[in-house]
């Protein structure tokens, strides 16, 4: 395209900034408000009052069920976890082919596989009913995947899912091979419930421009796992534990802080591409942490009021708030989630969220196919033109 037939394109902001591209029923975030919410209900207060199978029929089936309609999908889903004997079959090499890189990118072949051995068929081709079972099949199988990769990283056996387990004690449970105390799958079950959907970030935008060409479910959240694999998305809740380490104690706030503000750098764990206040999230998982107390949540109570405070100090006139990364990362430590199972656990949530928006996005026969404006070299009459 040369730059005199650009003139009918339409400008956005750099990274789509608030540009609106569709609707959605799914959610909203309310930046300004320091508020989100999952279809009609605040997220943080599902997060604080439900459970995760209730919020998963919520965003995928559109309500809420009664007490019987949730045992009833909690029973129809937790039969879904064991996976075919031929992707059971093909983890260890996975596993090894993952190396340092850990779950989440053994995760992208492995659903894949899943995607293949279960028959999954292009959402173009198939009616709502069939979409809606491939994504059941897909989220019930994503703990039990992350789990298996995990330990086969570290030189032990998979431990088979449990179908009596609720989906977060479950996961914890074939993590550690141990079942989990209440406290603590309780904590990891309002941390999975608050990060299930939050508006068209990278993942979920990925997610549904793959579904808009038509492609199967296990593509569709191939393709999200891959987007959320990047640092700038989903890889900050161990590196918000690293500057919980890295400061070591309270009077070494200040000076660390500012000599990292004012060489440029990022503070993993602080400010928010959306949120211009407080993240809802952030707090919710802080009163989390402190139901456990001790030292280390202590410490990072009082990080945090200094960090903002230094912050305020040297950013005035901007809200830089701890984001859900933060205290996300303590409570998955307070649980005994290493860090390297932090981001794949952020998934195991999320991945709810990109199957809603995969099913709403296969209701639009429209592809998205946005343009870009061509600022190379100017363009030869003739490929082979000599100058």
């Amino acid at each position: 395209m040369s730059r005199n037939t650009s003139a009918h394109l339409t400008e956005v902001p750099r990274g789509l900034a608030g540009v609106v591209v569709t609707d959605t029923e799914i959610g909203d975030v309310r930046g300004t408000e320091g508020f989100y919410h999952y279809r009609q209900y605040s997220a943080v207060e599902l997060a604080e009052t439900r459970g995760f199978e209730e919020v998963w029929h919520l965003l995928v089936h559109g309500d809420l069920p009664d007490a019987p309609r949730a045992a009833a999908f909690a029973a129809e889903t937790a039969a879904l976890r064991r996976l075919p004997a031929e992707v059971r079959a093909a983890l260890p090499a996975v596993a090894a082919a993952q190396g340092r890189s850990g779950p989440l990118t053994g995760m992208r072949t492995a659903l894949s596989l899943l995607g293949a051995a279960r028959g999954f068929r292009p959402v173009y081709d198939i009616d709502a009913g069939r979409r809606r079972a491939d994504t059941l099949v897909a989220v019930a199988a994503v703990p039990t995947l992350l789990a298996a990769l995990h330990r086969l990283g570290q030189g032990q056996e998979p431990v088979e899912p449990r179908e009596d387990l609720p989906y977060a004690a479950n996961y914890l449970y074939m993590l550690t091979g141990s079942e989990p105390d209440q406290r603590r799958a309780r904590a990891i079950e309002q941390y999975l419930i608050s990060t299930v959907d939050h508006g068209f970030n990278a993942s979920t935008f990925t997610a549904r421009v793959i579904a808009s060409t038509g492609a199967d479910v296990a593509a569709c959240l191939a393709g999200a796992v891959a987007a959320l694999s990047g640092p700038l998305h989903g890889g900050a809740p161990s590196r918000a534990l690293d500057t919980l380490d890295a400061i070591g104690a309270p009077d070494r706030v200040d000076g660390w802080i500012r000599e990292r503000v004012l060489a440029g750098e990022r503070i993993m764990g602080f400010g928010h591409a959306v949120y211009r206040t407080e993240d809802p999230r952030s707090r919710m998982l802080r009163e989390v942490a402190r139901g456990f107390g001790g030292p280390r949540v202590e410490f990072a109570v009082k990080v945090e009021r200094r960090v903002e405070a230094v912050l305020a100090e040297l950013k005035p006139g901007r809200e830089l708030h701890t984001n859900v990364e933060y205290y996300a990362g303590v409570v998955m430590e307070l649980c005994g989630l290493p860090r390297e199972m932090f981001t794949p656990t952020f998934a195991a949530g999320r991945v709810v969220g990109w199957s809603a928006h995969i099913l709403e996005q296969a209701e639009d026969t429209k592809i998205i196919r946005p343009s870009a404006r061509y600022v190379g070299p100017g363009v030869a009459v003739r490929a082979d033109a000599r100058g």
